[in-house]
């Protein structure tokens, strides 16, 4: 098959069944990973912590650099208008149905089943992710430290991202 194509067609399923926001791709992300080998599970790391602290959602930076990794520029161009485009078609869908359902009680159950899904995924892929870096005592220690932080101080997310883009920049010296 056409790497185009499978691109397009793998990022296109990904856009279509990621309900959640952008960390709802990651369970697709990792299946990705391992099936093709268009990045490794370290790199998909990686691009999450970077995804996270740049413009735009997480699952469209990822796939702009897992298509231009896998294929250059074209790739990248593929694999983000193919991510995008199912919930470009399901807003404009719904946008025109929400009058008459907004209060419909099988919609309401629907949304509300799909928020435990989510989590259940994020935390299979959180384990997974941490498997690598299970042996890293300096990543554990920074996990325990942040996750102490941010119970306590209650800060914005992003602080805690740049605290351990910072720490990952000067451990990488040491």
């Amino acid at each position: 098959m056409n790497i185009y194509l499978l691109l397009a067609f793998e990022f296109f399923k990904i856009g279509l069944f990621s309900f959640g926001g952008g960390y709802a791709t990651i369970p697709f992300l990792y299946h990705i990973s391992e099936v093709y080998g268009w990045y490794s599970i370290r790199e998909l790391s990686q691009m999450t912590a970077i995804a996270s602290i740049t413009p735009g959602p997480v699952g469209i930076n990822v796939a702009t650099y897992a298509g231009l990794k896998t294929s250059g520029i074209l790739g990248s161009a593929f694999a983000t208008v193919s991510e995008m485009l199912p919930s470009l078609i399901l807003v404009i869908i719904v946008s025109k149905l929400l009058k008459n359902f907004s209060e419909n009680f099988y919609v309401k159950t629907l949304i509300e089943t799909l928020k435990p899904i989510s989590c259940a995924l994020l935390a299979s892929v959180a384990v997974g992710l941490l498997k690598p870096e299970i042996n890293n005592i300096k990543s554990l220690i920074l996990l325990a430290v942040l996750l102490i932080l941010s119970k306590k101080s209650k800060k914005d997310p992003l602080f805690y991202i740049l605290i351990s883009a910072i720490f990952g920049i000067v451990v990488s010296f040491i």
